[in-house]
């Protein structure tokens, strides 16, 4: 019967891979725990990225505001 649901309704939706800070990590499997690690990683070069950004835009705006 579930076939028939799948040809319906299409194939249920993947999960979504995601981490909460915090979360009991004592189910998630070696590989999992990677995926995770590999996923904050990239993250954090994200907002590093975004950080810098807005630091060289708040430079801009005190040099042009000096002269």
């Amino acid at each position: 019967m579930a076939k028939q649901d799948d040809d319906i309704f299409g194939a249920p939706p993947k999960k979504k891979l995601a981490h909460e800070i915090g979360e009991n990590l004592d189910t998630l499997s070696a590989d999992e725990l990677g995926e995770r690690i590999a996923l904050l990683r990239s993250e954090i070069e994200r907002l590093e990225a975004a950080r810098a950004s807005k630091e060289a835009s708040r430079a801009a705006a005190a040099a042009f505001f000096k002269s």
